[in-house]
């Protein structure tokens, strides 16, 4: 698929528009698709996809941009860590992919690539591409609902596909779109829908990562222990290569893939955003720190559940299987110490 085209929703926002950059590096035609701004009420996966099917112009819309591609990012979404408004989260995050993994299928794509995150497996100690998530905040629940309904929108449509009655083909109760010209849809079609959960993604513009510059260059710049665990702290640069690494693979996509690790670790964080040495916390003090915050956040209706686990990240790291990654020779190149001085001069530069 290496020559195939691509569409890319969100092409002109942080994640969107490295991709895009990514693709014309590989000579890949690509083109921007502008993301339709969706809120809901509903909480629920069945819920929500029932409400994707419904958003017949929405699919429309879609379906019209997505005619002759091959392969559909969905690198939109609402990157909000600290919101609380569930209905704006759910729609950007778990809505917005449904329409998009229906619109896709239903005029024929090859395959749907929906970027997520991996705070929806919440902090435990490594990483993975399994189905299991535990959301800690609004924004990880709108995340991870949006991960379950593209994987039983895929069940649907892998089911369907086998049984020749695939979503959009003539045998199917689920219409090809757009509505007003339809596409053909072979009977045993099935687009394949892959979730790519990116990490702490990091790069210029970006105000988490000056945040991060900020911090490590303070006072409160911190790790437990010694300060060499591996945190999955990455450069937008990495993500990109690693979609479109993903995207032009020449096999069946898994339901769910891990961006990998690129070779941070907690100490290193510190040093290459603040160009300091961090200190060092036992890791009894570190918990204890940590739970506090927890403790409090819960008391305020987790409000700062998301800030609370940011500090979790920088000092205790977390772990990354990446198995699957290092199989297929995908592993990107490591740019995220470079990415991580750049923002330390620019927030020097600010100062």
């Amino acid at each position: 698929m290496s020559q195939s085209t691509w569409r890319v929703l969100g092409a002109t926002g942080f994640t969107g528009s490295a991709i895009m950059t990514r693709l014309q590096q590989e000579g890949i035609s690509a083109a921007p698709v502008a993301a339709p701004r969706l809120a809901t009420s509903a909480d629920s996966s069945g819920q929500i996809i029932a409400e994707a099917r419904r958003l017949q112009s929405v699919i429309d819309y879609l379906a019209d941009t997505f005619a002759g591609a091959e392969v559909v990012v969905n690198a939109a979404g609402l990157s909000a860590p600290d919101q609380q408004d569930l209905s704006s989260l759910i729609g950007a995050n778990a809505l917005l992919p449904a329409v998009v993994a229906v619109a896709a299928q239903r005029t024929g794509v090859q395959r749907v690539i929906h970027l997520s995150s991996a705070a929806v497996q919440g902090s435990r100690p490594v990483l993975d591409s399994s189905e299991a998530t535990s959301p800690f905040s609004a924004y990880s629940f709108s995340k991870a609902l949006g991960e379950d309904c593209l994987l039983r929108l895929r069940e649907l449509i892998t089911a369907t596909a086998e049984a020749g009655a695939a979503p959009g083909s003539p045998g199917s109760s689920f219409p090809a779109a757009p509505s007003t010209n339809p596409v053909s849809v072979h009977p045993h079609h099935a687009a394949q829908l892959c979730i790519v959960r990116a990490t702490s993604v990091q790069g210029s513009g970006r105000n988490t990562t000056a945040s991060l510059a900020r911090v490590s260059s303070s006072f409160l710049a911190s790790v437990a222990g010694r300060g060499d665990r591996p945190t999955p702290v990455t450069s937008v640069h990495a993500l990109a290569e690693f979609v479109v690494g993903v995207g032009t693979l020449d096999e069946q996509l898994p339901p769910i893939v891990l961006q990998p690790w690129e070779g941070a670790t907690t100490g290193s964080v510190i040093r290459d955003a603040g160009r300091r040495r961090p200190h060092h916390l036992p890791d009894v003090l570190a918990r204890a720190v940590v739970g506090s915050g927890y403790g409090v956040s819960s008391a305020l209706n987790e409000r700062f559940h998301g800030a609370v686990r940011r500090l979790e990240l920088m000092l205790f790291g977390q772990g990354q299987d990446d198995s699957w990654v290092e199989q297929r020779g995908l592993l990107p190149e490591r740019r995220i110490g470079s990415v991580l001085r750049q923002a330390h001069t620019a927030a020097g530069s600010k100062r």
